[in-house]
């Protein structure tokens, strides 16, 4: 049975949020508000609570997780990024976005993609995200909250609690997010290409091919 944290959108209640992070660090799967839609999170290597993940959301062992991460610096350590995608990044983050970029070693060979080396790396902006990543010193293993037969992301926690309560640790209830999930770039090509135009602007990247 999930535990429900009714959680302050603007000024999250650190106790909750030291909580929140001891069940992900015990293993467990939890449900987030980010600056996109709702997500689900686990731990960074935790293969158990992966699965979990993938079978809420009814993908194969193909389906990409992204890394949510605090800062600009933090991406760094885990995708090689070049001057020019630096400036990229800083104009875009925080943000709705996720970037596709090369991974370093320290991601997990599991996590990237398995013909190009690459990840999914995003900073959120929304306080909830940044303050529980804060705690846990470390990226949050990320994937939409949208359900097998459903076309759009659960946004309702009331609902989000109905349907999953058995299949997670924690719901953090931030209230109702966005319906569009985030706008993905790849960066690994060259010029910036459009991989899904979401909730985050085109407008920091110019023209773009996609």
């Amino acid at each position: 049975m999930a535990q429900f944290f009714s959680i302050h959108p603007d000024n999250p209640q650190s106790r909750l949020l030291r909580q929140a992070a001891d069940i992900v660090r015990a293993g467990g799967v939890i449900v987030y508000p980010t600056d996109s839609c709702y997500a689900l999170g686990c731990q960074l290597g935790d293969k158990s609570a992966m699965a979990r993940i993938r079978g809420i959301r009814g993908v194969s062992e193909q389906h990409h997780f992204s890394l949510v991460c605090r800062s600009l610096s933090e991406i760094s350590y885990y995708a090689k990024v070049s001057n020019s995608q630096y400036r990229l990044l800083k104009a875009a983050t925080p943000g709705s976005y996720t970037f596709i970029l090369e991974a370093t070693r320290e991601v997990p060979r599991r996590l990237q993609h398995p013909k190009r080396s690459t990840i999914g790396l995003r900073v959120p902006d929304h306080p909830v995200v940044q303050a529980l990543l804060e705690e846990l010193d470390e990226p949050l293993l990320n994937s939409t909250l949208i359900l097998p037969g459903d076309e759009i992301p659960l946004n309702d926690p009331e609902e989000i609690r109905d349907r999953l309560e058995h299949k997670l640790e924690l719901v953090l209830d931030g209230g109702a997010c966005s319906l569009e999930m985030t706008t993905v770039i790849d960066l690994t090509r060259g010029e910036p290409e459009l991989v899904r135009n979401g909730r985050g602007s085109l407008a920091p990247f110019g023209a773009m091919n996609g």
